[in-house]
């Protein structure tokens, strides 16, 4: 059973919640140019590199189904289908066939595919360091009909 605090309109924003907000974005769209950036100078595109992350971020596993890829990427099938034949073309993805079912289709990191992600992360996680709270979910005020703001 829902509580009714939970079917009460949310609260306005404020100008802090405005500007906590607006921080948080322009330190995500700061994390992902510096991605791009370093992943193009690598010689990849900023997708084949989720590729590769995902794949070796796979949870319990260093494989995955091409379905499983397209929602770690929030991708079409065929997208990631194309995704991994260019990486494949570059020798950092393979495809094997999985052993309990020939129709699905198992694709996991190559040594080169390792390499390059090992360095290519390694440089993110020093960026990430290197941005302190950018990144940080804001704190939300809460103005309450009495007129006290609260932060939360």
């Amino acid at each position: 059973m829902a509580r009714e605090e939970d079917d009460a309109a949310p609260a306005p924003l404020t100008k802090q919640d405005f500007e906590a907000l607006a921080q948080f974005r322009f330190g995500i769209r700061r994390y992902l140019r510096f991605s791009e950036e370093t992943v193009r100078e690598a010689g990849l595109t900023p997708q084949q590199y989720q590729l590769l992350l995902a794949l070796k971020g796979f949870p319990g596993r260093e494989w995955a189904t091409i379905r499983e890829l397209a929602d770690r990427l929030q991708l079409r099938h065929h997208s990631v289908v194309e995704l991994i034949n260019r990486a494949q073309g570059q020798g950092l993805v393979a495809r094997t066939a999985d052993p309990r079912d020939g129709r699905v289709v198992r694709a996991l990191l190559t040594t080169t595919g390792d390499q390059v992600l090992g360095r290519l992360s390694a440089l993110h996680r020093g960026q990430l360091g290197r941005m302190g709270t950018a990144l940080a979910v804001p704190t939300w005020s809460e103005v309450h009909p009495n007129g006290r703001e609260n932060r939360t």
